[in-house]
Parts: structure tokens; C-alpha cells; sequence
């Protein structure tokens, strides 16, 4: 055999020798690849999957079962009446210690600071804005605007009158359709009574409520004041009259005599 030849296939021996090995090596290269691949993978489906049901799960607590209107309607007294003696309750005693103090020629820190809450200069005007409304009208009205406690704003940030919000730095939540190009949000509040408060706060605070303030101080007719409330809502005077069929058709006028 010539040198040249010998010298060639003995090089290629030595080679061939070495593809096992190589291809043993390439192929533990590759498993180990496609192995931490597929953990990865895995990994996201797994993610996934738990996120779906978290969010399952999530929506089905949101979600109210399906009721009759008579259950609806137990459902809110049960859950708005309480809150609503709560915070009538307070506010009543708080009208009640002012008005004495005030009667009585005094002042204090208390009352002062109350003037630059609700913006006002004169007693006269603060005990206007402190003596809250007939528990009757507030239930009312909490049934109409929540939609008898049904309603997302209510389930999802204690909103139960639909009181907006145009403060960024406040609790707050979106409404889920815009008016043109206008995003909508609502105040959120911690719970029940800090919106039922909330909202005798802005019943003795805005302009919009200076006639019912007037009207409040004359009379605790519910059927007189709810007239004084069309700019509340969109409808205008209808508002007024749809209240007064919700407190005659369910009775709510018993809550003002407790």
C-alpha cells in the first residue's frame, strides 16, 4: 500500500472513530435544549391555566345569583337599612349637639372647621347643611341609583348612590362605556356607610341642593322634599315622582319614625 494512502486512511479511521462521540455529545447538547424548552413551556401553560381559573373564580364571586325580585328586595334592606340608621343616627346627634351650642350663643373648633367643610358662613346655613333628610329618601334614592344593590358600581366599589369622581388621586373606579370620548369614574369608598355619608355630605355641600336644604328645614315630608330633588339625577322633575312611587309602593316612609 503507498505511504500516502496508508497515512489517509488511517486519518480517517481515527475520525470516524470520533462521530460517536460527537453525535453522543451533540445529542446530550440537544436533549438538554429541547428539556429546559419544553420546562419553559410547560411553565407558561401552567401559568396560564392558573390564571384562567384565578379569574374564573374572580368573576363568579362578582357575579349575583339569579333572584326573584321579592329576594332582590330583602337583599338591599339588608344590606342598605342598617347602614342607613348607622349614619342617620350620628348625623341626627351631631345636627342636634350644634344646634344647642349654637342656640346657646357659642362656638367652638368643631363648628368652625364644619363651616369650611360644607362652605358656609352663617349658622344659620350650617344647620342647614347638618340636619340630614328623611331615612326614607335616602333608601330611595340608594335603591333607584344601585339598582336595588345589584348594580357594578355597587359590587365593586361600595358606590350605591352613583356619585362620580373627578379627582385622580381619590379611590376611584371606570365606568365601563364612555360618554363620546370621556372616560367615566365613580368615587369607591370602604364601605356602606362611608358612601351614605358621603352622600349627606353632598346633599348639604353642593349648590345644586341649596332649595331641598331650605325645604329640609321646614318640613320632614318625603314627598315634599323628593320634588326639591330634580337636579340630582338627568330626569329632572320625573326623578322626584319615581321616588315618590318606590317610598309609597314599599312602604319606606316606616323607616322615618324609628
Amino acid at each position: 500500500m503507498p505511504i500516502v494512502n496508508f497515512v489517509f486512511s488511517t486519518e480517517l479511521s481515527y475520525y470516524l472513530l470520533l462521530i460517536p462521540q460527537f453525535n453522543n455529545h451533540f445529542g446530550n447538547i440537544l436533549v438538554q435544549h429541547f428539556s429546559n424548552k419544553i420546562k419553559i413551556i410547560l411553565a407558561t401553560i401552567l401559568l396560564i391555566i392558573i390564571a384562567s381559573v384565578i379569574y374564573s373564580v374572580t368573576q363568579k364571586e362578582a357575579e349575583l345569583p339569579k333572584m326573584t325580585v321579592q329576594e332582590k328586595k330583602a337583599r338591599f334592606i339588608a344590606l342598605i337599612v342598617p347602614a342607613v340608621n348607622i349614619v342617620y343616627a350620628k348625623l341626627m346627634a351631631r345636627y342636634e349637639e350644634i344646634k344647642i351650642t349654637l342656640d346657646a350663643g357659642k362656638t367652638n373648633a368643631e363648628i368652625e372647621k364644619l363651616k369650611v367643610e360644607y362652605k358656609v358662613i352663617t349658622n344659620e346655613k350650617l344647620l342647614m347643611a347638618l340636619k340630614p333628610s328623611p331615612k326614607s329618601i335616602t333608601i330611595a334614592q340608594a335603591a333607584i341609583e344601585s339598582s336595588w344593590a345589584t348594580s357594578r358600581f355597587f359590587r365593586v366599589a361600595n358606590n350605591i348612590f352613583g356619585v362620580w369622581s373627578f379627582d385622580a388621586d381619590e379611590p376611584r373606579v371606570a365606568a365601563l362605556q364612555k360618554r363620546g370620548d370621556k372616560t367615566i369614574w365613580v368615587k369607591k369608598y370602604d364601605s356602606i356607610e362611608d358612601a351614605i355619608y358621603d352622600y349627606y355630605r353632598t346633599l348639604g355641600r353642593s349648590g345644586a341642593f341649596a332649595e331641598f336644604r331650605q325645604a329640609r328645614m321646614k318640613t320632614n315630608d318625603p314627598f315634599i322634599l323628593v320634588t326639591k330633588l330634580d337636579r340630582y339625577s338627568e330626569k329632572g322633575s320625573l326623578y322626584g315622582e319615581e321616588l315618590t312611587s318606590i317610598i309609597k309602593f314599599n312602604k319606606f316612609d316606616k323607616y322615618d319614625a324609628d
